[in-house]
């Protein structure tokens, strides 16, 4: 264990105001289930009854209406059973929702939910046998939501900040190296798990998509990517684009209308694929994607960066290989073009004079810092973390910036940690462990005593 987990462990179970209890808020169900079919949350749970439960296939997505999802299978107690599984948020929505008076739901081999209620529930089919219901655990939820106790923490040095100003340049940069390192590992923790279910080319499609999403998007992209997978996309890469910007709910009669010059033409081949397909890929009007598009700049808007994933989807063994190393996807993005994306911002817009990169350095960089690096250095590659040394920091976000501020102050330590990647996440780090699930405002959080007494 390093250092800085020591410390972190310390603090956890101290007497201070760092806790993991507290009432959980969860989010939206599409989140909920992208993280399920990411792994996010395990294989193994209990039914309500005590029976072991084990999945041991998660199935696809469901497109059209009924269960959310279908052809997984299911181990109950050592027996399998194949067929769909139905995700809610509560128990009481199986009656809420109809599907107990719905026979699309009578093949249902397991009822996931994230709150038992406050009365007891029975879920039966229209056949009225009883489905096996599976409450995941509050501590399984909040480690897959990675949810704080606090969702800001104020912009002003805090306790912890004296102890710091105290400590040898030394120590202080050790504490910041392990903190980087140990949020690396918590990132290759989480890949572990999306690839154990899904496997490694399914990671690193839907990696790709989280990045292509960034804040905005980023639950919309994931949502797509596991919707459509690579495995699926490869085996006919012509129709990919055509798929992806269908299925992505981008593909109507009046987009094609409101466009003008080529981009009329560029739908029209779009089309000429997607009216053949739509039946098995179009979401019902309750599964549509949640896209954000109000606020984002034009040449990130989402129709882009879906050309981007098209695109890797038909070099997607050129991309494979230039992943295998970090630096590796500098040189394949800076040759990824399009004839129509490199000049145009959304699929009805004019033709732009200006040549624009279908994935631009920050997004690259991105990609490198939260998905290919934390995987090399869980596996001990020595020349990922003297690569990662040198990148420089993104633009600086809220939460880093507040961060600073919390540590070190308006003082000449906080540019110092300001300049590079790996400062910038170990910040993240330190801001998510201690300010986050500090609920008084720094004053009974037990991080600043520890810290005294810390040595890298």
């Amino acid at each position: 264990m390093c250092a800085y987990l020591d410390l972190l462990e310390s603090v956890r179970v101290g007497s201070g105001s760092l806790r993991e209890d507290g009432s959980l808020i969860l989010p939206g169900e599409l989140h909920l289930q992208a993280l399920w079919f990411a792994g996010q949350m395990g294989r193994e749970f209990e039914t309500v009854d005590g029976r072991a439960v084990k999945i041991v296939q998660f199935g696809h997505w469901n497109h059209a209406a009924g269960p959310d999802f279908l052809h997984t299978a299911v181990e109950i107690d050592g027996e399998l059973h194949s067929g769909p599984l139905e995700l809610d948020h509560s128990a009481t929505d199986w009656e809420a929702h109809g599907h107990s008076t719905n026979e699309n739901f009578n093949d249902v081999v397991l009822h996931v939910v994230f709150t038992e209620g406050d009365r007891e529930q029975f879920t039966r089919t229209t056949e009225h046998r009883e489905v096996p219901r599976v409450v995941v655990p509050v501590s399984v939820i909040r480690e897959a939501l990675n949810m704080p106790l606090v969702e800001m923490a104020a912009a002003h040095p805090g306790r912890c900040f004296h102890p710091l100003a105290d400590m040898h340049d030394g120590n202080i940069d050790a504490l910041m190296r392990e903190a980087a390192r140990h949020r690396a590992s918590v990132k290759a923790l989480r890949r572990s798990r999306t690839v154990d279910v899904l496997g490694e080319d399914e990671w690193l499609w839907q990696a790709l998509a989280e990045t292509l999403g960034y804040r905005p998007n980023k639950l919309a992209m994931t949502l797509l990517a596991q919707r459509l997978p690579v495995g699926d996309m490869v085996k006919n890469p012509d129709e990919a684009e055509s798929l992806i910007f269908g299925a992505a709910g981008f593909l109507s009669a009046e987009i094609h209308d409101q466009a003008v010059g080529d981009s009329r033409d560029y739908l029209r081949g779009l089309w000429g694929t997607w009216w053949r397909v739509r039946d098995d890929y179009e979401p019902a009007p309750g599964r549509r994607i949640p896209w954000k598009l109000s606020g984002i700049r034009p040449v990130n808007h989402p129709q882009r960066r879906l050309s981007c994933l098209g695109e890797v989807a038909k070099r997607w063994g050129a991309f494979k290989k230039a992943s295998q190393s970090v630096n590796g996807v500098v040189d394949f993005f800076e040759n990824l073009e399009h004839d129509y994306w490199n000049h145009h911002y959304t699929l009805k817009s004019k033709r732009s004079d200006r040549s624009l990169a279908l994935m631009g350095n920050d997004r690259v960089r991105d990609f490198q810092i939260n998905h290919l690096i934390p995987v090399r250095l869980a596996g001990g590659d020595r020349a990922a973390w003297d690569f990662y040394q040198k990148t420089p920091a993104p633009a600086l976000s809220e939460k880093v910036d507040k961060a600073s501020v919390r540590l070190f102050g308006d003082t000449p330590r906080r540019k110092i940690y300001l300049r590079k990647a790996w400062q910038h996440q170990a910040l993240l780090q330190i801001y998510q462990d201690f300010c986050l699930r500090d609920v008084s405002d720094c004053a009974k959080c037990p991080f600043p005593e520890q810290l005294a007494q810390w040595r890298g």
